[in-house]
């Protein structure tokens, strides 16, 4: 994988998986004394949600596809181009994973702008200044430009490195 492709995939998977915290482990969510019980329940599963994502991204970034020793299956030597055309498939799996999985946190954050009533962002007690209705929109545009970018990058790399 290069560098550029695989630090955007990085970035992406530790802001889906720390971001959540950062934004929600405060006043204006899980110490919000406004709150009631279960919409806290409720963020705390959407944190874990999104923690679980991200460490199931890197795993599948960093962890090397399982295909076995081709040396010792099926012709080994013989069958080499067959198994890079094995080790690339694989790769590529691993890389789609990544994708979906960078994904779906962003797109059901975004789907949250749907239900009634719900607003991106909470008031800070003590606090009268109101933020941009569209700072969650600009934010998930972003992380999912840097995942489609790092994903395209990485992919152009797993081609034509199977060449």
């Amino acid at each position: 994988m290069t560098v550029i492709g695989k630090t955007l995939l990085t970035v992406v998977a530790l802001v889906t998986s720390i971001g959540c915290y950062i934004a929600d482990w405060n006043v204006t969510h899980i110490h919000n004394p406004m709150w009631p019980g279960h919409a806290k329940f409720h963020n705390g599963q959407t944190m874990s949600m999104g923690l679980l994502l991200g460490i199931t991204m890197l795993w599948y970034l960093f962890a090397p596809p399982t295909i076995g020793n081709p040396k010792k299956l099926a012709g080994g030597r013989e069958n080499a181009h067959i198994w890079r055309e094995v080790q690339r498939d694989a790769a590529l799996a691993n890389l789609r994973t990544v994708g979906v999985l960078g994904a779906l946190y962003r797109v059901t954050q975004a789907s949250a702008y749907l239900y009634p009533g719900s607003k991106p962002w909470d008031y800070i007690p003590g606090v009268v200044e109101e933020q941009s209705y569209w700072i969650q929109a600009w934010l998930e545009a972003g992380v999912l430009s840097m995942l489609a970018l790092g994903w395209s990058i990485e992919r152009s790399q797993i081609l034509r490195l199977s060449k």
